[in-house]
């Protein structure tokens, strides 16, 4: 939902003069209307990669093991193309919700561990994305309203605090882990091509979520958990069929 910078942007060593809270440097003779408008730039520059720009990965798209399954039929792969919609927009929140939370966490260890966490989120929505194009199909239109909506929430939810943020992205893989179990039963048999790929996802996001607690990850309330667990369904609804 895996929840980042995409290799494309060709993502820079950061200086430890950095001002928390940002993505890019600012030297200590620069203004703050030019540190604001480089943040500014950057928030758009990383929307504008997650939205439009075609994903790469920096990890080989995984393939299945053993022998090679028989072709889909016409039903078979309009509800692989579907869910592997579904995950594509959740790989587009997850996108959101990094950059967002990286862009307002307190302290620098927070942020890389957030920003290198969406890097491999990155190869997630580069994988979902060939995918899709394998199976005839396009990407959900409402892309750009999950990821503004997501964006929002992770900024919101980092400040509270860092042991906020951390919890929120430990809460948000549990449920993105179960998420993609879920698919994995629901694909067809023989789709061992998106079953490699979504494999792979839930065992990213299975350490996504662990690393987070160990961090000091704080845990959410049960009203906090519901709500979340809501407005997933209402993305992942919507995305299957738009």
């Amino acid at each position: 939902m895996k929840f980042a910078d995409q290799p494309a942007t060709g993502s820079a060593s950061r200086s430890p003069s950095r001002s928390p809270g940002r993505f890019s440097d600012r030297s200590a003779g620069d203004p703050p209307e030019r540190s604001r408008l480089d943040g500014v730039i950057g928030i758009a520059d990383r929307a504008l990669r997650a939205l439009l720009v075609p994903g790469r990965a920096e990890r080989p798209l995984p393939v299945p093991a053993g022998e090679a399954a028989s072709p889909l039929t016409d039903a078979e792969r309009r509800e692989s193309a579907a869910l592997m919609r579904v995950n594509h927009a959740g790989e587009v929140a997850a996108q959101a919700l990094y950059h967002g939370q990286a862009l307002v966490a307190r302290e620098p260890r927070t942020r890389e561990f957030l920003l290198a966490a969406a890097r491999e989120e990155a190869d997630h929505l580069a994988w979902c994305e060939s995918r899709l194009a394998e199976l005839r199909s396009r990407p959900s239109l409402l892309n750009p309203l999950w990821y503004a909506g997501s964006f929002a929430l992770g900024t919101l939810a980092a400040s509270f605090g860092d042991p906020a943020s951390l919890g929120f992205v430990a809460e948000t893989e549990r449920q993105v882990e179960g998420h993609l179990s879920g698919h994995l039963e629901r694909l067809p048999r023989n789709d061992l091509a998106s079953r490699a790929i979504l494999e792979t996802m839930r065992q990213d996001e299975i350490t996504h979520g662990s690393e987070a607690r160990l961090k000091g990850g704080s845990r959410l309330p049960i009203a906090i958990r519901e709500l979340m667990h809501l407005t997933s369904r209402v993305m992942t609804r919507s995305s299957y069929w738009i």
